[in-house]
Order: structure tokens, then C-alpha cells, then sequence
């Protein structure tokens, strides 16, 4: 990945969402040629002159600091996500190192697996940065079965299988939602590890393959993902909509442990009930 071309269009790209009467300027009458702030109207925000805001759209961060990039943020109103890419692209313009940085991993500790198979309740898994699922309890597999490419596959990128399968497609049934969630993971991975070759590699396929994944990607967006609701069309059960909770795993930086949950009483409650039916009867047939 560029990362002076992906500095120069996440800038611009957050300055064309802000209006001059959203950042208290005043709007003059007349038509204007960006439908967002001007460069110039963001450096009197950031208290920066012209010439140094320019440089850095350009995508020259390297060097910037702290208190300049949080006021370029504050200037641009930036989310919790957008502030920590801008820093993660600076720190990749200056080549320092990124939180986190990824490494040659071996397998996952077994004392790691033996908790996610304990959960015998909630759909887990365990995945990296580019979203590959590693590692799944039983009811994880069960959950996202429609996603692997065969019942003895071990390891799924999820991207990969939701803009390139038959499966993968029908799978998330908000699909604008589903779309625009992955694509942000995937956008805000890549600012946190630029030179991950396979990382690169898996965004060029996709780019390549799916106009869909082209358009979402070129919008720049990123999203923190921590908790939420999260929907499923399963051809076993149907559709059920659950919650999520992603926790990062410090002592293995760069994974996530992913879990799904219901609240007892409720039809997806009954549903996970059903699904672990469906999944013991799939192990037994096999």
C-alpha cells in the first residue's frame, strides 16, 4: 500500500464531510468547488498556516506532531477511529514502529484454545487483522459453517469468503451494513500495518475482484469494533441477530477474541439452542 496516496485521500476524503457551518465558520454566499471544507479553512481551524496543512494532505505526516495531528483531527472532527488512523498513518509515513506490530505467528497456545473451546454457551472465534479466523469454538464453526469452503477447512478470511463466495454473499443479510464493516476493518488494518504483505496482497485481490469491495474501499472509512448486534442468514436456522463483544488479546498482539450472545428468553436465545442442535447432529454425520 501507497501510504502518501492513502494520507492524501483519507484527509481529503474527511474534509469533504465537514460543512463550513458544521466547523462555526461562517458560509459566505456564492458557489464553492469542494463540498466540504476548503484546505485553507482547515488549517485556520488546526492553527496551522496554508502551506504546512498542504504539505501534509500531500501525504508528508512524517515529522508532524502530537498536539498538530489532534488538531488537525479536532479541525476535520474526527471519530475515536479516524484520530487513531491519522496516527497510524503518520507513524507509517515515519516509519516508526506501529502499535501492536504483527509478526510471524506459530500456532495459538493451547491454554488459548482451551478457553475458547470452554465456551460452550456463545459462537466464538479468534482472528487477526486481516481477518482470517484462526481458530473456533464449536459453536463459532457452526455459526459461520456457510462461510468455509468445505467441513474439514480449519481457517476462513472472512472477507475474502463474504465479496468473492455464493456463500459468503447471502450469508450477512444487511449486506450494506456487512459491506461496510469489513472494509472499514480491513481500511483501518491497513493503516496499522502497511507493509503486511499478505495484508496487501489480500486487499489487491479484492480490489481487483469485486467492484463492490473497489467502491467501499475507496471511501476511506474505518471503525472501531467492540461491541454491537451483528445479523446472520443461516440455511439451517434463518436469520437471527445477535450480539458481539471483540475483546483484543494483549499477550497475542494483533488478534481478537470474538464472542455472540443472547439474552435468555429470547427467540435468539432459542435459535443458538437450535444451532447447537444442528451442530452436534453435523458432527455426528461426519
Amino acid at each position: 500500500m501507497n501510504t502518501q496516496s492513502d494520507i492524501r485521500e483519507f484527509l481529503a476524503s474527511r474534509r469533504a464531510k465537514v460543512t463550513p457551518q458544521q466547523a462555526g465558520l461562517p458560509a459566505y454566499g456564492g458557489h464553492r468547488r469542494v463540498p466540504g471544507l476548503r484546505r485553507e479553512e482547515v488549517a485556520l481551524l488546526a492553527g496551522v498556516s496554508i502551506d504546512y496543512y498542504v504539505r501534509l494532505e500531500r501525504g508528508r505526516l512524517a515529522g508532524a506532531s502530537d498536539e498538530v495531528l489532534n488538531a488537525v483531527a479536532n479541525a476535520l472532527q474526527l471519530n475515536d477511529a479516524e484520530r487513531a488512523h491519522l496516527f497510524d498513518l503518520a507513524r507509517a509515513a515515519a516509519r516508526r514502529p506501529v502499535r501492536g506490530a504483527r509478526r510471524t505467528r506459530g500456532p495459538l497456545p493451547d491454554s488459548l484454545l482451551r478457553v475458547l473451546r470452554s465456551m460452550t454457551d456463545s459462537p466464538a472465534f479468534i482472528r487477526n487483522g486481516r481477518l482470517d479466523i484462526l481458530a473456533t469454538n464449536a459453536l463459532g464453526r457452526a455459526l459461520y459453517a456457510p462461510l468455509f469452503p468445505d467441513p474439514d477447512s480449519e481457517t476462513v478470511n472472512i472477507a475474502r469468503a463474504q465479496f468473492l463466495t455464493p456463500g459468503g454473499r447471502d450469508f450477512f443479510p444487511d449486506r450494506d451494513e456487512s459491506v461496510n464493516t469489513t472494509v472499514s476493518l480491513l481500511r483501518t488494518e491497513a493503516g496499522r500495518a502497511p507493509h503486511d504483505s499478505e495484508l496487501t496482497g489480500l486487499i489487491g485481490e479484492l480490489v481487483t475482484r469485486s467492484e463492490e469491495f473497489r467502491t467501499a474501499w475507496a471511501k476511506h472509512d474505518v471503525r472501531l469494533h467492540h461491541s454491537g448486534r451483528k445479523s446472520f442468514r443461516h440455511p439451517a436456522i434463518g436469520v437471527l441477530s445477535l450480539d458481539f463483544d471483540a475483546m483484543e488479546l494483549p499477550a497475542q498482539p494483533g488478534l481478537t477474541l470474538t464472542a455472540y450472545s443472547a439474552a435468555p428468553g429470547t427467540s435468539e436465545h432459542d435459535a443458538l439452542r437450535l444451532l447447537a442442535a444442528w451442530a452436534a447432529t453435523e458432527k455426528a454425520a461426519h
